[in-house]
């Protein structure tokens, strides 16, 4: 089988040897494309091709139209809103992710970005300790127990929310289950933004949910930006200007938001995958999902179903 590799943005030496050792040692052939910068020469890549792995390069439906052999597409990380899930399924391509490869390095840049906050910046001025602070986490998945496991080491305490998580699994990972959405916003210091954007969820977090915050709060979302509701956010920060606002997804209302100075900041790009180590996991994990595939059929990671 042919398998590509289609990363404008290339995986790490590293995750490319490693994923060219586990497709080649189970008889397949290996193909990059890296750095392209038209999409004119993903669609000639993808015409004779029977698996493909990507980044955040975009699956659309074009580039499904002209994958004629394509099987199975997998998206090397957790999010896979780049793939036209709609059209994978009309072409009959099992499209999939590699969940939990990446949980680590994005759970690790939450604290980063929440030391950066509560020390004000680092602009010189006296800031607070997380230690004895509230942290809630919404969605209880890969990232979010990450993000547990991180805040117990520096003394919070921790509670979450997930309508699709049992209780009893958020309780024993030693994490007080609230009953809501709203109750963990009324009674959390800081709320760290795990969710998928979803129709349910986009533009979800907004000016009501928020407010909930008690003063001082922070609101941190290393999760899609699609479901900050960015206008109301913008109003409630101007109202309210004991809140913070981290993000590791550029607004598209960057410049507006920027104007909060010391509130506010945002990485230049989403960098919750971006180590070395996650990069390799997402890609190697990748390799080996395409292979059990087309050895026996394997579709455990399939999110088109």
């Amino acid at each position: 089988m042919k398998v590509l590799v289609a990363t404008e943005k290339p995986f790490a030496a590293a995750a490319v040897d490693g994923i060219k050792k586990e497709i080649e040692g189970a008889g397949n052939e290996l193909v990059l494309l890296e750095k392209y910068t038209e999409k004119a020469q993903l669609l000639d890549a993808v015409k004779d091709v029977d698996a493909m792995i990507i980044r955040s390069d975009k699956a659309d439906a074009e580039v499904l139209d002209a994958a004629k052999n394509l099987k199975i597409i997998v998206r090397a990380g957790a999010g896979y809103d780049n793939i036209d899930l709609a059209a994978a399924t009309a072409h009959n391509v099992v499209a999939e992710n590699t969940p939990g490869q990446n949980s680590n390095a994005v759970a690790e840049l939450v604290f980063g970005l929440l030391v950066f906050a509560v020390r004000n910046f680092y602009n010189g001025k006296a800031g607070s300790e997380l230690k004895g602070k509230k942290l809630g986490i919404l969605a209880f998945g890969n990232v979010g127990r990450n993000v547990a496991r991180i805040a117990k080491g520096f003394g919070m305490e921790v509670a979450a929310y997930d309508a699709f998580c049992p209780v009893d699994v958020i309780e024993a990972a030693g994490v007080h289950a609230v009953k809501s959405q709203d109750e963990l916003f009324q009674t959390c210091d800081i709320v760290s933004l795990h969710i998928p954007a979803t129709p349910e969820t986009i533009k979800s977090i907004d000016y009501k949910t928020v407010n909930q915050l008690p003063k001082g709060g922070i609101l941190i979302n290393t999760a899609r930006k699609e479901v900050i509701n960015e206008p109301e956010l913008l109003k409630l920060l101007a109202e309210r200007e004991d809140l913070k606002f981290v993000t590791d997804i550029k607004p598209d209302a960057d410049a507006d938001f920027a104007k909060f100075e010391g509130r506010y900041f945002s990485t230049p790009k989403k960098m919750g995958a971006q180590t070395a180590e996650a990069n390799i996991n997402a890609g190697i994990a990748a390799a080996k999902q395409i292979n059990a595939f087309f050895a026996d059929g394997c579709t455990k990671y399939q999110v088109n179903k």
